[in-house]
């Protein structure tokens, strides 16, 4: 683990203790096999002292669970005790493949259903756990974080109402934008992005790939994720590109406005390899005739880097266009629920981030400074180094 030494030096807040809803089991339980690992060693001399009480176990994971009644109401239930806990709270509000029967019906969860079974878990903890903390990787209705006419504030209304429960902080990834946090100013919020994951998945995945200016550059698809993209392309020392969608303002379709080209500001990429970074991949169209424009001007190659891999509207497309050539590698992270049939397909490439997830929890645990694993900027270099 990195900056292992801040460790060393600082008390646990609590013991730990974590619950992985039924939609981030898998998750938890990687998350939980390295922090198992990580403090077999740490603070090995004080395992006696009353401050490091439970501090290294072969399982923090909380036996939880969400039992339906006939009609599909629920509740929460714990089966052990969270008293003076630090307790980190995970669910993926995206894992459609979660399901329970109603009236004789078999419904799958929706992003509703997680955040109700969220609330339940908090209920049932009743403010007995010293801190509580949810780790919520896509934030829930993290796209409707601002008003436009008569609409609601579902985002904002969200972390409120978490807030009002109990909850201390939260841990998100590539929020829609992070100007959200202001609904609850009092609660911590840290945002992490996965620019040293991408770079590791794709080296890993690509033998062959040169990252310099001559052979490469990194492409925003849209001016929304230009920030993150200006920062991959600095570490990496290429030059940056984006696109800029054109829109038809005139009409709505699906709540939004269609789009109607997406128009390319940037350097020749005649022979470069092109990275196209971006928070998220929910049906993909956009995404898949971004490649293709840069394949039609050039582009030796295109990696596609996305947090959420989502493919709402399935993979038939992507394999479609990778057939034909339009993209060359896709890589997602683990952070949400993905197609087991993902993971079969030649273009697909994982960023896990099991271990980045438990290196916060155990950092937070501690009460050390969340720079130690919010600046990537050291660990990339020492990547491209060797």
């Amino acid at each position: 683990m990195p900056n292992i030494h801040e460790l060393e030096k600082a008390l646990p807040v609590a013991p730990l203790k974590i619950i992985a809803l039924e939609s981030c089991t898998e998750m938890g339980q990687k998350v939980n096999d390295y922090l198992v690992d990580f403090r077999k060693n740490t603070h090995a001399d004080l395992k006696a002292d009353s401050a490091f009480r439970e501090y290294a176990l072969d399982n923090y994971l909380v036996d939880f669970e969400a039992p339906r009644f006939g009609t599909g109401e629920s509740k929460g239930l714990l089966h052990e005790s969270v008293r003076g806990t630090d307790l980190f709270i995970m669910v993926d509000v995206c894992n459609h493949s979660c399901t329970y029967r109603m009236n004789g019906f078999v419904n799958h969860k929706s992003p509703d259903d997680h955040y109700q079974d969220l609330k339940r878990v908090i209920a049932a903890v009743a403010g007995k756990a010293h801190r509580i903390t949810v780790i919520m990787p896509f934030l829930y209705e993290g796209r409707q974080h601002k008003r436009n006419g008569r609409e609601s504030l579902d985002c904002a209304y969200a972390l409120e109402e978490l807030a009002s429960m109990g909850v201390n902080s939260f841990i998100t990834f590539d929020a829609h934008d992070p100007r959200v946090q202001n609904a609850a100013p009092l609660c911590g919020f840290d945002n992490f992005t996965p620019p040293y994951q991408y770079a590791k998945a794709l080296l890993s995945e690509v033998d062959d790939l040169i990252i310099d200016k001559e052979h490469c550059i990194v492409i925003s698809p849209d001016e929304g994720a230009l920030d993150r993209t200006i920062y991959f392309s600095t570490m990496l020392g290429v030059d940056t590109g984006m696109f800029y969608k054109r829109r038809d303002y005139s009409t709505i379709v699906n709540g939004k406005n269609p789009i109607v080209a997406h128009e390319f500001l940037g350097d020749n990429l005649e022979g470069k390899d092109v990275i196209v970074i971006d928070d998220m991949i929910s049906s993909g169209g956009s995404m898949l005739d971004t490649a293709k424009q840069l394949k039609e001007m050039g582009a030796k190659r295109v990696f596609i880097c996305c947090t959420f891999g989502l493919f709402t509207d399935g993979l038939d497309k992507f394999d479609e266009a990778y057939a034909n050539g339009h993209f060359d590698k896709v890589v997602v992270t683990n952070l949400t629920y993905l197609d087991p049939e993902l993971y079969n397909r030649e273009y697909f490439a994982l960023a896990d981030m099991s271990k980045f997830l438990s290196s916060i929890i155990d950092f937070m645990n501690h009460d050390v400074s969340m720079e130690n694993v919010l600046d990537p900027t050291k660990k990339i270099n020492e990547l491209l180094g060797r």
